[in-house]
């Protein structure tokens, strides 16, 4: 279960630093937030995976999602 914690968060993390990114670039800055968000996605995302043996396929990420969010929410 902590695998999927660990890759929920890389996958929340990921998709906070897009708006941020789209944000610097539209400003005409550099995208320094973005850039440490994604750094911290990679190693979020690494450790799920290297926590979890038997790895994750992309059909069961909606899975991970669901029960991780749901966890939550119970």
């Amino acid at each position: 279960m902590e695998s999927d914690v660990l890759l929920v968060a890389g996958l929340i993390v990921a998709a906070l630093a897009l708006p941020s990114a789209l944000a610097a670039f539209s400003e005409s800055r550099p995208p320094r937030v973005a850039a440490v968000a994604v750094l911290a996605r990679r190693r979020v995302i690494l450790a799920a995976f290297m926590t979890n043996p038997a790895g994750y396929t992309a059909g069961q990420i909606p899975g991970v999602l669901s029960r991780v969010i749901g966890g939550l929410l119970h």
